[in-house]
């Protein structure tokens, strides 16, 4: 199993849980991160190696990464595992893939690339790389079975875990906040890119805010020590040591439960919150170049998939020049004052929530059982 960022570590997660269940025997090697190996991976390499965003990004660390791929894909080769499982990262799985099953190895891609959002050409390739796909939405499996490729649609793991309704008052007195003040979750990314591009507009964000509602609290959940770190460093150079930032190791849900209104960097992060049924802002900055080329590139006219899955814009998406302090600011206190608005966007997404929730951990193990038979 190889997975690139956290997400793919967390969905990667609950299928070995599943696969465990049924197949006493089985071992796990590959990449991943701390939740795959926390259910036994062996990781030969760290998972963060692979977490780049954008052209630009990936073009800087081409040799590193593809280093790791080729000594990956020998090894690999060698061992001749049962099955092999990629779990998203597709433009490092994809080509890894495509030599694991032209050398008759079974191979399973977990998370269909966005192809119904830009790169649509893809498929093909996909076609080459896997006996099956596991996909994550709705909307996927039509594009696979006109090509003729087998695919599964196993629904979205969080949909399992989220319940269908978080009582924010409950969150808050599990972390010691108080029930009448505002509260802002700021969910800048998981990687150290995201954070670079993006921690100090969310602190500066938080600044304005707080001038305007004196009596904000802002939760900031990260997932490694290298990204606490990088938003401490922006608190301490934006001068912004009076501001109330409550930083979580983790815990994203019990911060977006716990919130009023919340600030996200586009990804999985943004189907956390729109499955606890929050309204947010979506944002993100990535190289002007890795903008330019996607946007070219692009099917839809949303990049959220809260957006993309409800087929409208449900909550507001302020991106790269846009994406400034004031204005992501004012989106949020604008959020924060309609509950009229709080209450449709609720009901959209438990339309969503429901859509996804399909058992999905069982749905995904029950078709690599199939490919291993």
């Amino acid at each position: 199993m190889v997975a690139g960022e956290a997400s793919g570590d967390l969905l990667a997660s609950h299928l070995m849980i599943a696969l465990k269940q049924r197949l006493a025997d089985v071992e796990f090697v590959g990449i991943g991160g701390p939740k795959m190996q926390a259910q036994g991976l062996e990781s030969w390499w760290p998972m963060e190696k692979l977490s780049v965003m954008g052209y630009w990004e990936a073009l800087k660390h081409y040799r590193e990464i593809s280093g790791i791929r080729r000594h990956l894909t020998k090894r690999l080769l060698a061992l001749r595992p049962d099955i092999f499982i990629g779990v998203d990262a597709p433009d490092f799985n994809l080509g890894l893939e495509i030599k694991l099953k032209a050398a008759g190895m079974t191979t399973i891609h977990y998370v269909s690339p966005s192809i119904w959002a830009w790169r649509g050409g893809r498929i093909k390739k996909i076609g080459r790389a896997v006996k099956r796909l596991l996909a994550l939405f709705p909307m996927e499996p039509p594009l696979y079975e006109k090509e003729r490729i087998p695919v599964t649609y196993v629904g979205h793991p969080l949909a399992d875990i989220i319940p269908l309704e978080t009582r924010r008052d409950q969150v808050r007195e599990k972390l010691f906040i108080p029930r009448n003040v505002p509260v802002f979750a700021l969910l800048p990314g998981s990687r150290r890119g995201e954070l670079e591009a993006m921690a100090e507009t969310f602190v500066q964000t938080a600044k304005i805010i707080r001038e305007r509602l004196p009596q904000a609290l802002f939760i900031v959940p990260l997932t490694t020590r290298e990204t606490r770190l990088q938003f401490e460093m922006a608190i301490y150079t934006q001068a912004a040591g009076e501001i109330p930032f409550r930083l979580l190791f983790g815990h994203a849900q019990d911060a977006l439960g716990a919130a009023d209104v919340s600030l996200v960097a586009s990804g999985t992060a943004t189907l956390e919150a729109a499955l606890i049924k929050r309204p947010m802002v979506i944002t993100y900055k990535i190289a002007r170049i890795s903008y330019w080329i996607m946007k070219r590139m692009a099917y839809q006219p949303f990049v959220g998939l809260p957006n993309i899955l409800a087929g409208r814009q449900v909550v507001p998406e302020i991106l790269q020049d846009q994406a400034t302090p004031e204005n992501l600011a004012t989106a949020l206190i604008n959020l924060y004052e309609d509950a009229a608005n709080a209450a449709a966007v609720a009901a959209a997404f438990t339309e969503i929530h429901l859509q996804l929730r399909q058992n999905t951990a069982e749905k995904a193990a029950n078709a690599v059982i199939e490919c291993l038979n």
